[in-house]
């Protein structure tokens, strides 16, 4: 238990750290790129509103500095083309005086690029364009060579996912060092409370057989008396609640008592439910049993024995009345799978989950009728979770109540 809960917690701890990371460092690049693609659109602009041209000031005069990104480096460091051509593409003019990697033989690929995206703005390549209408069905495509920017992109991503990865990695070594320590509270709360239900179950062992001696020895001396007989039923009542303590508190050591081997599951399981099939008709509940033969199991075959004994006594107790009792054990790819189910009316759907919280009875006048502890159903998870399978309370359909266990092989 204490190494599940030291698990969750790193596992919890871990996911929001990295969602966290996550979370910021794809904030960081996505601004980069919007400013980035921002100070882009913004030159392109500027060259759209000269007439393909970069001016020597743009937003000031000579004699005093330019105003926003633009310095008088910018008509040299700036790298474009512009291509004037008509509605129904043919190329007017290409003006290839600001780059050098794309030549006028080129500008038949590019002019295809304008006419198929039309106007406004994008990327193709290493290449932000802009196109807009110049007068009457003549355009204007400004390609702006921006692969300096967006190498810096792709590094900055980079470079900011392996610093994230590094982060994430050096905060698990953190956390896997220091989890003990933040469990340590809750660690001492569980082995104090476990070690309270074992001493207390094993101090009470004494004296409840003192008193079922002294009952034997009374009803033989004066005769059988319904005094005596409620004082012996209630005794046997408080000695099932201590076994049933004891047991929970041994499957929720680290290392369980368990034995496991490979055993005939569905002949254990046969012969346990059978046990079961005058008592469930006592009851007035008819038991059918669907078994198939011949599976096989890893575990602890007493274990098991306890776990089928768990659920259809819970069956038994709590089905309706002249309600049948379905169990059925069938393959599964990894294992075997339990199905038992019952009728029970005026069931609350959304209280499935808490039906394995331990003394949790959501019907308390008719726990009390049944005789029940509210603690069979978690036994049966802590069995199931000691053989590292999983057990779920459904309804398959209205009124009827559904216990589903899924054992590896």
């Amino acid at each position: 238990m204490i190494n599940r809960l030291r698990r969750q917690f790193i596992m919890i701890a871990m996911l929001s750290v990295t969602l966290v990371v996550l979370l910021t460092a794809v904030s960081i690049n996505v601004f980069n790129y919007l400013s980035t693609d921002k100070s882009l659109s913004g030159t392109l602009q500027m060259i759209e509103e000269n007439q393909g041209m970069i001016p020597q000031f743009p937003g000031g005069k000579p004699g005093k500095p330019p105003r926003g990104q633009f310095t008088p480096e910018t008509p040299y460091s700036t790298r474009y083309f512009v291509l004037y051509y008509s509605a129904d593409g043919t190329l007017d003019r290409a003006d290839m005086r600001h780059i050098a990697a794309v030549t006028e033989e080129d500008a038949d690929r590019f002019l295809s690029v304008a006419l198929s995206r039309g106007e406004g703005m994008g990327y193709t390549g290493d290449y932000k364009y802009y196109v807009t209408r110049t007068g009457d069905g003549r355009y204007l495509a400004i390609f702006l060579d921006c692969q300096r920017e967006l190498h810096s992109i792709r590094t900055f991503a980079l470079i900011s996912l392996l610093v994230a990865v590094i982060c994430v990695a050096l905060v698990y070594i953190l956390i896997w060092l220091f989890s003990k320590k933040a469990i340590e509270p809750t660690v001492k709360s569980v082995e104090k409370q476990k070690r309270f239900i074992t001493d207390a179950s094993h101090e009470l062992k004494t004296p409840l057989t003192v008193i079922a001696a002294s009952l034997k020895v009374l009803e033989m001396e004066v005769g059988r008396q319904k005094w005596i007989d409620k004082a012996q039923a209630q005794t046997e009542h408080m000695t099932r609640l201590v076994n049933d303590l004891v047991t929970l508190a041994r499957l929720d050591e680290e290392k369980p008592p368990l034995r496991f081997t490979r055993f005939d599951i569905s002949g254990v399981v046969a012969e346990t439910a059978e046990s079961f099939r005058d008592f469930a008709a006592a009851q007035g509940h008819p038991l059918e049993l669907d078994i198939a033969p011949g599976l096989f199991c890893r575990g602890d075959e007493y274990a098991i024995r306890q776990l089928v004994s768990v659920l259809l006594d819970n069956a038994v107790k709590y089905a309706d009345s002249g309600g049948s009792i379905r169990f059925r054990l069938e393959a599964a790819p990894k294992g075997a799978v339990l199905r038992v189910s019952n009728p029970c009316a005026g069931l609350d759907t959304t209280e499935l989950d808490k039906l394995f919280d331990r003394f949790y009875r959501p019907d308390r006048s008719r726990s009390k009728q049944t005789g029940g502890f509210g603690v069979g159903l978690s036994i049966a998870q802590s069995i199931v979770e000691a053989h590292h399978g999983s057990i779920r309370a459904e309804c398959p359909e209205d009124g009827v109540i559904q216990f589903v266990v899924a054992l590896r092989g």
